[in-house]
């Protein structure tokens, strides 16, 4: 790195400094410090800036690594009539969710820039900017991908092995299939190992599918709720059925990555969001889906590696990704579209 470079992240590193609260020369000699509570949400702030569908569900931070599950949205109806010359009224907590725990997992987000890259941005004014969005871009799109595609909490994670993390964490559709097994649908036939749409089937829609998961698997009180969405792997519909219906924005993000179809599956908005499986819907109301992260619990560590020409970056956060309300999910999966099998009302 050159005089100038070693300058600019002089001044980062003082940045970084004050902001947790910690001596200059813990950030500059690596050594591990304790991200600041308000450090932490800056970051976690960032991280929603970055992905639209992040800010549609709940990022919410808890005190301990784990415990019953924050109260958050309806639960389900609080109307009723009490005879009160014979028994007192009693109250309705709007918000219970019986029991529903969650446990807070470390994960890593560690990172490396080139001594050729810092030389780059250092001529740039936002060169600490730039720093920080490598980090907090890519968090977030690791964090849908685990949600969707997390399958169990690995020792040691192999990225090789695991392209799509399934290994770092346990993701919302993982739970479901542990926790809420009767809400979740994964052949059409015993031993078929597939729900297979089309002509000459039980399903011949996507439409009929839909519909019939819906009033099969979403408890009563769900069911006509408008703010259910079908969350689907982009595989399943013809292109034709999702004009971007994203405005692009000025401010630069990952990418638009919650599209939204003009047209209505099953009764439902029809959504496709990065990294879902393919041959999967999952039905539910956004905001349903919750990440947790540990607060006070994120630990950073900056290093100098001459060895591999490059500054490093290690910093772990203690996450869990919650299903709210079990009672408000329906998991298809294995689903084969045949011939003929896109929504029969497309104006809809």
């Amino acid at each position: 790195m050159n005089e100038f470079t070693l300058t600019k992240l002089a001044e980062y590193f003082a940045s970084v400094a004050t902001a947790n609260a910690v001596a200059l020369s813990t950030v500059e000699n690596g050594k591990k410090f304790n991200v600041s509570p308000t450090a932490q949400q800056t970051l976690e702030t960032a991280v929603l800036q970055s992905s639209d569908f992040l800010k549609q569900i709940n990022i919410i931070p808890v005190t301990e690594k784990s415990g019953e599950a924050v109260q958050v949205g309806i639960s389900g109806p609080i109307a009723s009539r009490t005879n009160t010359k014979e028994k007192a009224r009693k109250t309705k907590n709007p918000t219970s969710l019986g029991s529903n725990t969650y446990d807070c997992q470390k994960t890593d987000f560690d990172t490396n820039i080139s001594y050729d890259q810092l030389d780059i941005w250092a001529k740039f004014p936002d060169f600490a900017a730039r720093i920080g969005k490598l980090k907090t871009d890519r968090i977030a799109l690791d964090r849908i991908m685990i949600g969707f595609n997390g399958i169990k909490i690995a020792p040691n994670t192999d990225l090789d092995s695991f392209p799509l993390l399934q290994d770092v964490n346990k993701g919302w559709l993982q739970h479901i299939r542990e926790r809420a097994p009767a809400r979740v649908m994964k052949e059409e036939k015993q031993n078929s190992g597939k729900i297979e749409v089309g002509a000459g089937k039980t399903f011949k829609t996507l439409d009929a599918l839909v519909f019939a998961a819906k009033s099969d698997l979403i408890d009563e009180k769900w069911r006509e709720d408008s703010k259910l969405v079908a969350i689907m792997g982009s595989d399943l519909l013809a292109d034709k059925y999702f004009p971007l219906y994203n405005e692009q924005k000025a401010t630069e993000q990952v990418a638009s990555d919650v599209v939204i179809s003009q047209k209505r599956v099953g009764g439902m908005q029809a959504i496709t969001v990065p990294f879902m499986p393919k041959g999967t819907i999952l039905i539910t109301r956004l905001d349903n889906l919750s990440i947790y992260y540990q607060n006070g619990a994120m630990r950073r560590t900056f290093k100098d590696s001459p060895e591999y020409d490059c500054y490093e970056d290690f910093l772990s956060s203690n996450e869990d990704y919650v299903i709210q309300n079990y009672e408000c999910v329906a998991l298809l999966e294995n689903i084969k579209m045949l011939d003929d099998s896109t929504p029969e009302n497309p104006d809809d």
